[in-house]
């Protein structure tokens, strides 16, 4: 069986060492990460089209929390707008130009959000 080689240390998944035993590696862990309550968060609306073959997103970025929570609140928006995205890198990319719609759905549920550019 080969092994796939990796081209970076983002590519360990978070893989961290050392030598000292007393280590803590708690405060490592991307999962640990609590996430604010909405009324604390500053988010921000962006619209783009770079890098993506001419095709239109609405990019929200700037949430602070666990993975679990950002996921969440990506298929609330996906679902709230019919229509598909992804979460990457901590940014939560819908497909198309929703900017004002999901600024809505944000402000209903709690979030500070503001639009950013164009």
């Amino acid at each position: 069986m080969a092994k796939k080689k990796l081209n970076s240390l983002s590519e360990l998944g978070g893989f961290v060492f050392s030598t000292n035993e007393k280590e803590d590696f708690s405060s490592y862990s991307k999962d640990s990460e609590e996430t604010l309550k909405p009324s604390e968060q500053q988010l921000e609306a962006h619209f783009s089209n770079k890098g993506r073959g001419g095709k239109t997103v609405t990019v929200i970025r700037g949430f602070q929390g666990n993975d679990a929570d950002l996921k969440s609140l990506a298929k609330l928006l996906k679902t709230k707008c019919s229509v598909g995205g992804s979460v990457k890198e901590g940014e939560i990319i819908i497909q198309g130009n929703y900017r004002d719609k999901i600024m809505s759905i944000l402000q209903e549920e709690g979030y500070q959000i503001k639009r950013v550019g164009g």
